[in-house]
């Protein structure tokens, strides 16, 4: 059984552009946001209604959290027994990031003992095996994905959103611009910084 989004809180981890759009759509919807980054963008914010919490008051808080934050040694199984367990019960969450911001045999006993009340995954730690050729005539052979779709609370999509026209023409575009920008010595605008604070 799902919850009404209006009064809620949604806890948006990682502010790029993706989760800032997001940020604006749950705001629609009457949600509270907040948000964690290791980068925190003031101005966006302000815009957007939202706040930076520590991640500690992040997890705590949220009845709805979505992890937007590009796979690095920080990151890695951010999401974890010990994430889940300091979490509300019967949080959702979300991951359209990389699937290894989640431990997935961790995720499974949160959603076994009802803590994690819903799961979207867009994203999972071992999909290139699964996700991107047609295997409905196959058997998965991966025992945790499996267990994972057992449950009626999950939903697993391909990560696929990319696979337009109109977004691989802009991959290209910004690749092209990003790589200008390198060998001009100019700053890069998408520049990931990995490590600092």
């Amino acid at each position: 059984m799902g919850f009404d989004m209006h009064g809620k809180t949604a806890g948006i981890i990682g502010t790029g552009k993706i989760a800032l759009i997001l940020i604006r759509i749950l705001r629609g919807f009457g949600m509270e946001v907040i948000a964690y980054d290791i980068y925190p963008n003031r101005q966006a914010a302000a815009e957007a209604s939202f706040r930076y919490v520590p991640l500690e008051e992040l997890y705590a808080r949220s009845d709805v959290i979505s992890l937007h934050v590009p796979l690095t040694p920080q990151t890695r199984y951010m999401i974890d027994r010990q994430s889940i367990a300091r979490m509300k019960d019967n949080v959702m969450l979300i991951n359209t990031g990389r699937g290894q911001l989640i431990h997935t045999n961790d995720l499974i006993e949160g959603l076994k003992s009802k803590k994690v009340g819903s799961a979207g995954l867009d994203v999972y730690e071992e999909e290139e095996e699964y996700f991107y050729e047609d295997r409905s005539d196959s058997i998965i052979d991966d025992d945790v994905l499996a267990r994972l779709l057992s449950f009626n609370n999950v939903i697993v999509t391909s990560h696929q959103g990319f696979f337009t026209v109109e977004a691989l023409r802009n991959i290209a575009q910004t690749t092209l611009q990003n790589a200008a920008a390198f060998a001009a010595g100019m700053p890069l605008e998408n520049e990931v910084k990995w490590g600092q604070n």
